[in-house]
């Protein structure tokens, strides 16, 4: 099976888990240790990739699991 190309599937539910828990971004940018800018980037889908060390401190402050966070829309 090739390996994907990127077509833009995979989807940040940052936004929604933060209203969940009433949490700004620049909250969450302060208590992970990396910027709003960064943060951004993954919110807004644009990121291409993200360490699991950032991803690990996202789950662990949102309390959530990487399944929450992030989710395969469906091929159109």
């Amino acid at each position: 099976m090739p390996v994907d190309d990127g077509d833009g599937r995979v989807h940040c539910r940052l936004d929604e888990l933060l209203e969940e828990r009433g949490m700004t971004l620049a909250k969450l940018a302060e208590l992970v240790g990396v910027t709003v800018v960064n943060l951004s980037v993954l919110k807004n889908d644009r990121a291409r990739a993200i360490r699991f060390s950032t991803l690990t401190a996202v789950c662990d402050v949102l309390q959530c699991e990487v399944g929450e966070l992030l989710v395969v829309t469906p091929r159109r």
